[in-house]
């Protein structure tokens, strides 16, 4: 494991792990601020997605 961790490089990042982060604080935060549930819109707002895109719909789960 120690050969590991020195042929580790720390400089280089998950550029999408990193952006999926940033992306789940921004919800996180929609969700904290919002006095009730988010609609399907404002989450698109909050994610950067347009609504109306195909495969955008929400259904509830049994």
């Amino acid at each position: 494991m120690d050969a590991v961790r020195q042929n580790l490089d720390l400089r280089v990042h998950d550029r999408v792990a990193l952006d999926e982060i940033e992306l789940y604080a921004e919800m996180l935060s929609a969700v904290a601020d919002a006095e009730r549930p988010l609609t399907v819109a404002e989450i698109d707002v909050v994610l950067g997605v347009r609504s109306g895109e195909p495969g955008r719909e929400l259904t509830p789960q049994d």
